[in-house]
């Protein structure tokens, strides 16, 4: 059987496609569907081309850099490689998916996200025959969502990276997605706390002070069940904490529960006795902790996925090829996230 992968035409041009990724293009022109009940079956239509071209990325036996530019052909699947990389490395350990509720895709610039009018009644009421009934009203926010162009400058001469291995060369670009990741969790955090320019900022509660009990400086079970009781209507179901609350809080007694460490030991997540998910992570500020409802609080807006410089990276210019990603946060429901400081 005759399989168009090994007559495909590869060329630069299949990155300038507006609106579509390298592997989409790819398989437009050999698609995965045509592969059923075969031994390429599972595969999409990139790693069919590195089959095509023997190139092995992972494991010991993983072939070098210099595999990649062999023929012109075989030149045009590195950037992909190196998107690829950079993608993993932005999976992995990625918070991102636990507090977002939604991702938009957008190729714009002017971007406004919705939300209901503050104020307005949202429970459920019983409504007498011939009564109105409530209305909840969504409007576009009055301002933009900021997008941002996060990424990393990969600078490194062909002469000193051809012989690497790809598997070992896959560890650096992984590296550099985990960056690109923190920034973007940095952007997501600043936007829970001080809103997104639409005078939706978290209300702050302080241990000790208002409505929140216990003493200032210190954190104790009763400030945490006072500061989940502030959430209704919302359901405080995901933790956002630096290692410094992390521990103070995994040292209170109604942490120390076996059934927590089990499931710990298991799944390697945490969960509060209130039933939140806890999320450690330095991008935190010490001293205070994030409380939401991941199902209400933040929209991810995504300019662009990974993107890189592949003109560069295909004629072998790796000296200054850039690796980027554009993307921004717009709050959705003010109130669906609050924060705690443990002092004031």
């Amino acid at each position: 059987m005759a399989y168009t992968y090994d007559a495909l035409k590869l060329e630069k041009g299949m990155y300038h496609e507006a609106g579509k990724s390298f592997t989409q293009v790819l398989e437009q022109c050999d698609p995965s569907e045509a592969y059923k009940g075969t031994a390429l079956e599972g595969l999409d239509a990139y790693q069919r081309q590195l089959k095509r071209f023997d190139i092995k990325v992972k494991g010991t036996g993983s072939d070098v850099v210099e595999k990649f530019f062999r023929t012109s052909d075989s030149a045009v699947l590195f950037p992909e490689y190196i998107a690829r990389s950079v993608r993993q490395g932005m999976e992995e350990a990625n918070l991102l998916p636990e507090i977002t509720a939604a991702v938009t895709r957008f190729d714009g610039l002017d971007y406004r996200s919705i939300a209901s009018v503050p104020g307005e009644e949202k429970e459920l009421r019983r409504v007498e025959e011939g009564a109105a009934i409530p209305a909840t009203t969504v409007k576009t926010q009055e301002n933009l969502v900021k997008l941002h162009k996060r990424g990393r400058m990969l600078v490194a001469s062909y002469e000193a990276i051809r012989y690497q291995k790809l598997d070992l060369f896959s560890v650096t670009l992984r590296q550099i997605g985990a960056h690109i990741n923190r920034m973007l969790l940095e952007d997501a955090i600043d936007v829970l706390v001080n809103g997104d320019g639409n005078g939706n900022p978290a209300q702050v509660h302080t241990v000790g002070a208002g409505a929140i009990g216990g003493s200032s400086g210190t954190l104790d079970y009763d400030a945490l069940v006072d500061f989940w009781a502030q959430f209704e209507p919302y359901e405080m179901n995901t933790l956002l904490v630096p290692t410094d609350v992390m521990v103070s809080m995994l040292k209170l007694p109604e942490f120390q529960n076996p059934l927590t460490g089990l499931n710990f030991q298991g799944t390697g997540k945490l969960s509060t006795p209130m039933g939140a998910k806890l999320l450690r992570t330095s991008a935190m500020e010490s001293g205070k902790l994030i409380g939401l409802d991941s199902r209400f609080a933040l929209e991810m807006v995504q300019g662009s996925e990974v993107t890189v410089e592949y003109d560069k990276l295909i004629d072998r210019q790796l000296e200054r090829a850039a690796i980027t990603s554009i993307s921004g946060f717009a709050k959705l429901f003010q109130d669906a996230a609050k924060v705690l400081k443990i002092s004031g």
